[in-house]
């Protein structure tokens, strides 16, 4: 069975073990259903998620022009406390920006690789911790807005990460942590005019992975440079698919890549 697409970043379902699923505008596909099969990646062109047009990727899917011009790749998606919407002040698109910065957000712990905080819409909990493959996450605040949001990822990233180390979590290398002891510590931290959203007396979020082996020694896959590779699917982690020979390769990292999947 052979398919044809632009790579978008997985769709996700949260269920008893997380399944995980490819859009390729023609065809949709459950990827769980392919572990244990052989799977064979071929790169064919580029196309950029925001003009369509047969571009070389510059980053997240975007080519270089669109990257620095689309509304969606602004400097506050990966730093919201530089929103400004709550201000009136536009960025790119004032229109776009009040859309997704004008909403609630939550401030996360989040264990993955070692225990770290983050900032998501609140429409996007749990997909953003999957995505980053914790195994598990306890949300601490509820903020009407992103830059409240990005203030207190900014505070309390002075006492604890802020990033995945992703061989660590594609190795299932974890740190034994207590998220609630976490938060109970980070607690007076959190600026002031943010401790009335704390969220109190939560439960911690458990997320179960369709991973059978995890790799010892991860390999990215640079699908540009080696063109075509093919191996056994044998597990899904965060955004990448984990192959027998410890092969990784990361669906996100790669979106705007036009591929040919053949499955055997």
């Amino acid at each position: 069975m052979q398919y044809q697409g632009v790579l978008k970043k997985m769709m996700t379902e949260n269920s008893q073990t997380i399944q995980y699923y490819l859009d390729l505008e023609t065809d949709f596909l459950n990827v769980n259903q392919l572990l244990n099969r052989n799977l064979e990646f071929s790169f064919i062109t580029y196309e950029c998620l925001y003009c369509h047009l047969e571009k070389e990727v510059y980053r997240q899917g975007f080519c270089k022009s669109c990257f620095f011009e689309t509304p969606s790749a602004g400097d506050w998606i990966m730093r919201p406390e530089l929103s400004k919407a709550h201000l009136g002040k536009e960025d790119r698109d004032l229109a776009y920006e009040k859309s997704v910065q004008l909403q609630p957000h939550i401030v996360y712990l989040a264990n993955s690789s070692n225990v770290k905080v983050g900032v998501t819409r609140k429409q996007q909990v749990p997909t953003r911790w999957i995505d980053q493959g914790a195994h598990e996450a306890i949300e601490i605040v509820e903020v009407p807005n992103r830059y409240l949001a990005g203030i207190t990822e900014v505070a309390l990233k002075e006492y604890v990460a802020d990033k995945t180390n992703w061989r660590k979590m594609l190795k299932n290398d974890i740190e034994d942590a207590d998220l609630q002891e976490w938060q109970e510590k980070l607690r007076k931290y959190i600026p002031e005019e943010v401790k009335k959203y704390s969220i109190e007396n939560n439960s911690v979020t458990l997320l179960n992975f369709p991973v059978f082996t995890y790799p010892e020694k991860p390999k990215s896959l640079n699908i540009v440079k080696e063109k075509t590779y093919s191996g056994k699917l044998v597990g899904i982690k965060a955004q990448y698919l984990i192959f027998e020979d410890q092969t990784v390769f990361n669906i996100r990292g790669n979106e705007g890549l036009v591929i040919n999947i053949n499955i055997q």
